[in-house]
């Protein structure tokens, strides 16, 4: 474990679950675990795109893919994970199922909300917690939680979504500290601004934004490196930046981002 410059797959493998593989950073996790030698349990909703993606993966990479369709926000998505991988020797779980909303708190759907919270909170707390007890058995493992640059602050207008990070962000942090004496690596990612997905579904308006193929790679370099990454320059500029101010500051200038990322919901 403390040779960095080994393989992942020869740290950790054979086998790597990620969860939100059909699309968006998830899928980039994916390809980039392939290109490493793992083979994947892929986890998302929509079984049409994790079938193209796995085709794609073992043609390319002559991997070996176990789709699995799961709804995380059920107890019974999560506990089908955690059944169907029984059959495999996993190393390492990529946890980049999730979503976010936007826009005025009491604007919004209660039952998104809470979906979400299910999915980004609870579904992660879950998966961390059973495949934490087999890494454990196995003697080493590692864990990728996907925290957000806004973890780290109040951020009016996406005020919940914001908390749901900084749960994940707390919980990969304190997990890191406690399993670090039993092989077990886990990193917390915090990306800024990426082009998935996210922005359609939260109906934000966003500028610039990082490829998540980036997000992966950076990711999968800092893993038994460091506790948290912000992968690309976008979300280590933000973060620095944010850093410097005490945190009502930083939550005023979410406070400035968010609106500009949401006017249009007035209209």
């Amino acid at each position: 474990m403390n040779n960095r410059r080994e393989p992942l797959e020869g740290r950790y493998g054979p086998w790597a679950v990620v969860t939100g593989a059909s699309e968006g950073i998830g899928k980039s996790f994916a390809a980039a675990l392939a290109r490493q030698g793992f083979n994947l349990v892929l986890v998302a909703r929509r079984s049409h795109l994790l079938e193209a993606l796995a085709a794609n993966l073992t043609q390319a990479h002559g991997t070996q893919c176990d789709v699995l369709v799961a709804d995380l926000s059920t107890a019974d998505g999560v506990t089908e994970v955690l059944d169907r991988t029984t059959r495999h020797d996993v190393g390492l779980v990529v946890c980049s199922a999730g979503f976010g909303t936007a826009g005025r708190f009491l604007e919004g759907d209660i039952g998104d909300e809470l979906d979400m919270m299910r999915v980004n909170c609870g579904a992660s707390t879950a998966l961390s917690w059973a495949f934490g007890r087999r890494f454990e058995a196995r003697g080493r493992g590692g864990l990728i939680l996907l925290s957000s640059i806004v973890a780290f602050q109040g951020v009016p207008r996406s005020a919940h979504y914001a908390a749901t990070k900084s749960y994940v962000q707390t919980l990969a942090e304190g997990l890191r500290a406690e399993w670090a004496d039993r092989g077990i690596d886990v990193l917390a990612v915090a990306p800024g601004p990426v082009a998935t997905g996210f922005a359609r579904r939260s109906r934000l308006t966003m500028g610039r934004a990082e490829n998540p193929d980036v997000v992966a790679a950076e990711s999968l370099n800092a893993l038994g490196r460091c506790g948290t990454v912000r992968p690309g320059l976008l979300a280590k500029v933000l973060g620095y930046s944010l850093a410097m101010s005490p945190r009502w500051g930083r939550t005023r200038i979410m406070a400035m981002v968010m609106r500009g990322m949401t006017k249009h919901h007035a209209a």
